[in-house]
C-alpha cells in the first residue's frame, strides 16, 4: 500500500478509538444556544455528525473533482491521438510526394543516360567510319 493511505487509515483508526474511549463523554448532554434559542443535547455527538458531514462533503468534492480530471484527461487524449493520426496521414502524404519525385527524378536520369549512350554510340560510330574512310576495314578475327 501507499504510505499515504497506511497514514490515514492509521489516523481514522486512532480517531475510531479516541471516540470510543470517550464515548460517554460523547454522549453528555448539555445546553446548547442556537443563537434564538436553547436546547438540551449531546455537544459531542454533534460535533461528531459536523465532523461526518464535513468529511462527506470534502470525499464527494474530491469524487466530483477526479471525475472531472478523469473526463479531462480521456478529451486530451483523444485530441493528441487525433493530432497523431493528422500528423501521420502528413507524414505518410510527404513520403508518397518523395517517392513520387524519386521516380521522377530516376525516370529523367535514366533518360538522359539513355541519350547520352545514345550519343556516345553515335560518336564511336562516326569514328569507326572516319577510321575505316582513312585506314581501311580492319582485319576481321
Amino acid at each position: 500500500m501507499k504510505p499515504r493511505i497506511v497514514l490515514t487509515l492509521l489516523l481514522v483508526l486512532l480517531f475510531a478509538a479516541f471516540v470510543a474511549a470517550n464515548w460517554s463523554a460523547f454522549l453528555a448532554s448539555t445546553t446548547l444556544s442556537l443563537l434564538f434559542t436553547t436546547v438540551q443535547a449531546p455537544l459531542g455527538l454533534l460535533l461528531l455528525v459536523m465532523l461526518g458531514a464535513v468529511v462527506a462533503l470534502f470525499l464527494s468534492y474530491m469524487a466530483w473533482w477526479q471525475g472531472r480530471v478523469l473526463l479531462e484527461t480521456r478529451r486530451h487524449t483523444k485530441e493528441l491521438q487525433s493530432q497523431r493520426e493528422l500528423a501521420d496521414k502528413a507524414e505518410a502524404s510527404r513520403f508518397t510526394e518523395l517517392q513520387a519525385l524519386v521516380k521522377s527524378e530516376c525516370a529523367a536520369l535514366k533518360t538522359e543516360l539513355q541519350q547520352s549512350a545514345n550519343g556516345l554510340a553515335a560518336h564511336v560510330g562516326e569514328l569507326e567510319d572516319r577510321l575505316e574512310a582513312q585506314w581501311g576495314a580492319p582485319p576481321r578475327r
